[in-house]
């Protein structure tokens, strides 16, 4: 009766520590996909302003429309990887579009009607506003991600996850090329 009763106990401690590690692992989860929601939200406030960037800037006729190309192309792959929740694809594609940006902000540097117009002066602002808020949350997501990813693998919540079928998050990381410095020659050349 003893050993009955003490080997109950065992059993209900393990299954009161699976349960915490399982309710653990789902808030983990959960952060995740509340991190994705946040950079989704904002995402989608620039996708919304940038057609309106792209007008103002078609006002002046000799304005790069290489550049605005490029941006317009950048916003769709954006657009598109962030509907279909690839994470992969969004760093790629953010990259391209942090680079057509700061290229419209530095051209616009050789148009003082437009640096002064302002529509383009709100919209500037407006999306520098928005970038360091996609910046700041891709922090947050990330570190939810990075905390995730461990618990997943440490022993014995990784038996859980197997379990569960739970897999580890790819990281939001942009192009290296968007890490460069623009290179102001050949935006002026």
């Amino acid at each position: 009766m003893t050993s009955t009763l003490i080997l109950l106990g065992i059993c209900l401690v393990v299954l009161i520590y699976a349960v915490s590690l399982y309710n653990t692992l789902v808030s983990f989860k959960h952060a995740v996909s509340k991190a994705w929601a946040n950079i989704d939200v904002l995402l989608k406030q620039r996708h919304d302003e940038l057609p309106k960037l792209v007008e103002v800037c078609k006002q002046y006729k000799q304005f790069e429309q290489e550049t605005l190309q490029r941006v317009i192309e950048a916003r769709s792959m954006v657009q598109t990887a962030r509907q279909g929740q690839d994470i992969e694809a969004l760093g790629k594609a953010e990259g391209m579009l942090r680079m057509g940006l700061g290229n419209i902000f530095a051209v616009a540097e050789a148009y003082p009607d437009l640096k002064t117009n302002q529509n383009f002066m709100q919209l500037q602002t407006r999306i520098t506003g928005l970038e360091n808020g996609i910046a700041d949350r891709r922090e947050l997501y990330n570190e939810s991600v990075n905390i995730y990813n461990v618990g997943i693998e440490q022993f014995p919540a990784i038996l859980i996850a197997n379990m569960f079928a739970y897999s580890a998050k790819p990281l939001l990381e942009f192009s290296t090329a968007e890490k460069a410095d623009v290179d102001m020659k050949s935006l002026f050349s």
